[in-house]
């Protein structure tokens, strides 16, 4: 169930078209949340594919960073939060996040 609101809640802020111009993925402890953003209108999806920066967070707190309730840096140097693949792309999901 939190696999989908986090996959609703993605589709959301990130609108028809985000500007990101990559592809990211969100790996839970639930399933995955893939964001096609190389595509206008943007897709998210919860296919497991290859992307270009994959961030790895529970769902749990994947929803606790969109609210603005759990800090990225912080939650990337306890370890709730692990990065892989192209820093630039994180930056802009982050950028993009913090919109909200």
């Amino acid at each position: 169930m939190s696999l989908q609101i986090l996959t609703d809640r993605v589709t959301t802020m990130l609108g028809t078209d985000s500007g990101l111009g990559s592809t990211v993925k969100f790996k839970t402890d639930e399933g995955s949340v893939f964001i096609n953003a190389k595509v206008v209108p943007n897709t998210v999806t919860n296919d497991d594919l290859d992307a270009d920066c994959t961030l790895e967070i529970s769902t749990k707190n994947a929803l606790k960073l969109m609210d603005g309730d759990l800090n990225a840096m912080m939650a990337l140097m306890s370890g709730k939060l692990k990065i892989d693949g192209d820093m630039a792309v994180a930056m802009k999901i982050a950028e993009t996040f913090g919109r909200k």
